[in-house]
């Protein structure tokens, strides 16, 4: 089974954090919502800092802010996930640039629409 982890995860159902949560379980992947503001998302057990995730990651997927994103991208690359997504909106040139310095598998697109779905389907 493939793991996820999601930053800048919602409990909020308009946001594609939240939207991701449901898109990514309803694809049958575990799922790790992560917000140091939140403690259950969509039944997920929300964690505070990826660094919290007890699992080995597949994919980190990412909805942040630039200046909050590029704080955390050292606890990303010491979860060495497989492939880290930079979601529209959280794809600031910059961060990208430093998480490839990072050594992780960057990817600029729509995690949602890369399992299949569209964000749409999660209105």
């Amino acid at each position: 089974m493939s793991t996820v982890a999601i930053l800048g995860a919602s409990s909020n159902r308009d946001k594609f954090g939240n939207k991701s949560v449901r898109a990514h379980a309803h694809r049958g992947w575990t799922v790790f919502p992560i917000n140091p503001k939140e403690s259950e998302i969509e039944g997920h057990t929300v964690y505070k800092s990826i660094k919290d995730v007890p699992e080995k990651l597949d994919r980190v997927s990412v909805y942040l802010p630039a200046q909050i994103a590029m704080n955390v991208l050292d606890d990303i690359a010491s979860m060495k996930p497989d492939e880290v997504y930079f979601n529209p909106g959280a794809d600031d040139p910059e961060v990208l640039q430093k998480a490839e310095e990072k050594g992780l598998n960057v990817i600029k697109a729509c995690s949602i629409v890369a399992i299949g779905l569209s964000p749409a389907q999660f209105e």
